[in-house]
């Protein structure tokens, strides 16, 4: 007797949660190219069937990602043994009638679905972003007060605007906002263009080894507004960078909107020409940081309610306090909790909520050797790796070193001992020093906060 298949609905909730686990684990425009419009179509018997949108995206996922998100598969779901992938579209009729036949029997069944594919293909915008669910807060008023100003006058005033921060903290969702608000205020008679920096690179590379350097005019200069996601992962790219360059400059010179976000300030992209980094300067720069406990709790609360499930206010407070700085883990374990509520059919206690927390922020942990780390900061502060252990006393290398045996603490668990051995063979109580004061300063300073953040997305760069 043929064992009945799961409903859609729990094949969308399982693989969104698989989604959200690999989302905190490898870069966000791998993440966005290869696995954005990936599909889990078929969970039984073991074994799992996942669709993606071409062959090349198909064998890309089969060579780089099928052992993680075998892994994590099998750590949401431990009877999975097997992930197999196909081409959408390849599949028999019969399995088609039988999913639609499935999606009309049960599409009015109130479960946790994850919207977080479904974008508008003209314009590239996530409906789901909108400014009534982005959760406003000391730590982003700022950026929101710009946004704001930007939406009441567009192409006139802070423009560009230029939002930074780091991971998970919400730009990408402010800036779709913008987007869907001025879109939703003009009934879709403005041009939004939403595009990640990885994108546009593509897109420029095509144009340019097919002599189609118009559909590249076209595509992004006929705009009335167009926001660009990541603009730091343009650095370095010359050809790139140059197209950027006329694009933002045509734009700007008709007063069309240009909406930028980073995940650190201009001044900071050490491979940004300076005649990018003096245009995006000229307009308005705003941060975001790392949110209060409120704050995280609100946007898990608005994160829950978002998606029509509910849980413990304790389980949130938990969540809440253990994830201080990203919120988009903070939504990946809320997906796992959710799931495992759904699954198991009761209520999560501590205990639970505790080991999932756990296992979702020890994956999403930097694995990196102390070499690793030193090299980070030293890239990030544009001192020599030398220089940042050496016995040197000049004042640009006191903060530098701090945040290194931090760090080290931090991220290895390194001992005193071996920290200050690491950084300039000095005496252990000055890692302690170190690694307290650091500590002590970071829900003081968004500043020193905000390093540590960028300092460690960069970590792993340096293996």
């Amino acid at each position: 007797m043929e064992s009945q298949a799961p409903e859609v609905s729990d094949l969308e909730q399982l693989w969104g949660t698989v989604l959200s686990d690999i989302e905190l684990r490898i870069s966000k425009p791998n993440f966005l190219t290869w696995l954005k419009n990936s599909r889990l179509i078929e969970s039984t018997e073991g074994s799992a069937l996942v669709a993606l949108p071409n062959n090349f995206a198909k064998e890309w996922v089969e060579t780089k990602y099928h052992k993680l998100i075998l892994g994590s598969m099998r750590s949401i779901n431990g009877t999975t043994k097997h992930v197999e992938y196909i081409v959408e579209g390849s599949l028999s009729q019969r399995a088609i009638n039988r999913r639609r036949r499935e999606t009309r029997e049960h599409q009015d069944e109130k479960q946790l679905v994850f919207q977080e594919m479904r974008v508008d293909p003209e314009t590239n915008l996530n409906p789901r972003h909108t400014l009534e669910t982005f959760v406003v807060g000391s730590f982003n008023e700022l950026a929101f007060s710009a946004a704001q100003a930007v939406i009441e006058n567009v192409g006139t005033k802070y423009n560009p605007l230029f939002i930074y921060g780091g991971v998970g903290l919400g730009k990408t969702h402010l800036i779709q906002g913008i987007g869907n608000e001025i879109r939703s205020r003009s009934d879709n008679k403005v041009g939004v263009k939403y595009v990640s920096s990885e994108k546009f690179t593509n897109d420029v590379l095509w144009a340019i080894r097919n002599r189609r350097a118009e559909d590249i005019k076209n595509t992004y200069r006929n705009v009335d507004v167009l926001i660009i996601d990541d603009i730091q992962f343009l650095g370095g790219k010359e050809k790139t960078q140059e197209e950027f360059f006329h694009t933002f400059n045509a734009l700007h010179q008709n007063n069309k909107q240009i909406i930028i976000s980073s995940d650190r300030p201009p001044a900071s992209i050490a491979t940004l020409e300076e005649r990018l980094r003096s245009r995006f300067e000229g307009g308005m720069i705003a941060d975001i940081s790392a949110p209060e406990f409120e704050a995280r709790f609100a946007i898990a609360k608005a994160k829950l309610q978002e998606r029509g499930v509910e849980l413990d206010d304790k389980i949130v407070e938990l969540v809440a306090k253990r994830v201080q700085r990203n919120i988009r883990e903070i939504e990946g374990i809320l997906n796992k909790l959710v799931f495992h509520q759904i699954t198991y059919k009761r209520p999560l206690d501590s205990a639970t909520t505790e080991k999932i927390i756990a296992e979702v922020t020890d994956k999403s942990a930097s694995r990196a050797t102390p070499n690793q780390v030193i090299k980070a900061v030293s890239a990030f502060f544009e001192i020599s790796p030398n220089d940042l252990i050496g016995r040197s006393r000049n004042k640009e290398y006191v903060e530098p070193r701090q945040i290194s045996m931090y760090l080290l603490r931090e991220l290895l668990s390194m001992s005193y001992p071996d920290i200050a051995s690491r950084i300039g063979k000095r005496d252990h109580t000055t890692a302690i020093y170190a690694c307290k004061k650091v500590a002590g300063n970071i829900d003081k300073s968004p500043d020193l906060g905000q390093k540590i953040v960028l300092i460690k997305e960069d970590v792993n760069k340096f293996g």
